[in-house]
């Protein structure tokens, strides 16, 4: 197939016996899971469980670090000095490390969360920490940020591997940044609409902003939320038609 791109998906999203959207029944469906580790949101045994989960349907697993915000869920911007957010992402891939080492497998990726991916799309600084803790970590890690962000280049600088990532369910603004989820027109809410826009970016490289503008995008890999009423379904026909459309569907780690 001349197109390929990764579906990867929030998840672990939860606490404990608490189960929060359907994780287990997508994970059928895309090929990397962003954990979450703690922060914004997981616990030990919610990130073990979704490790578990993901190794036995060959999903590559990334840790997911966010602020430490669980009331806002890790969405609310807090001012932190390159250093923190340095040490903030250490501890977050750190922990996710140990389950994934304990249970066999390998770590694949990061995926900053919420907030912190927003403000690191547009801040050299905090991009370069964030980079900078996922090398010292691992230079094997992927990181995935938003697609031309500063955080994409602060990773290639470093020598990092990394991932365009577009939004299926998002809207866009003429500078390639996301609408803020505090405007009204932030969220796509009509399926057919999010998989016409995906299709595009796969296979065109451009999405349509709020103004009505082409925008070019590279789109590596697809985030798809696992918190939506329609998060199966959607998961589901989003998969079924890239296939259709003659792109082949992989986890980054199977890139050619």
């Amino acid at each position: 197939m001349k197109y390929q791109v990764d579906l990867n998906c929030d998840m672990g999203e939860s606490f404990g016996a608490y189960k929060m959207g359907n994780d287990e029944e997508i994970l059928d469906f895309v090929t990397s899971a962003n954990i979450a580790c703690g922060f914004h949101a997981g616990d030990p045994a919610t990130m073990r469980k979704t490790v578990k989960l993901a190794l036995d349907k060959d999903v590559g697993i990334g840790a997911h670090p966010g602020f430490q915000d669980l009331t806002g869920f890790g969405r609310r911007n807090i001012i932190i000095t390159p250093q923190e957010a340095y040490e903030i992402v250490v501890y977050q891939i750190g922990a996710l490390y140990g389950f994934v080492k304990a249970e066999g497998g390998v770590m694949q990726h990061v995926k900053p969360h919420g907030a912190l991916f927003n403000m690191a799309a547009t801040d050299p600084a905090l991009s370069e920490a964030i980079a900078e803790a996922i090398y010292a970590v691992n230079p094997e890690l992927v990181l995935f940020g938003l697609s031309g962000s500063e955080i994409v280049k602060a990773g290639a600088k470093i020598g990092l591997r990394t991932a365009n990532e577009v939004f299926s369910d998002r809207t866009y603004q003429t500078d390639g940044t996301l609408t803020s989820r505090k405007e009204k027109n932030a969220l796509i809410t009509q399926t057919d609409t999010a998989i016409q826009q995906v299709v595009r970016m796969v296979k065109e490289g451009k999405v349509i902003s709020t103004a009505g503008t082409e925008v070019l995008i590279v789109a590596d890999t697809v985030c798809i939320h696992g918190d939506g009423i329609h998060a199966l379904d959607f998961a589901r026909r989003i998969s079924e038609t890239l296939k259709t459309s003659e792109v082949n569907v992989r986890k980054i780690s199977a890139f050619k």
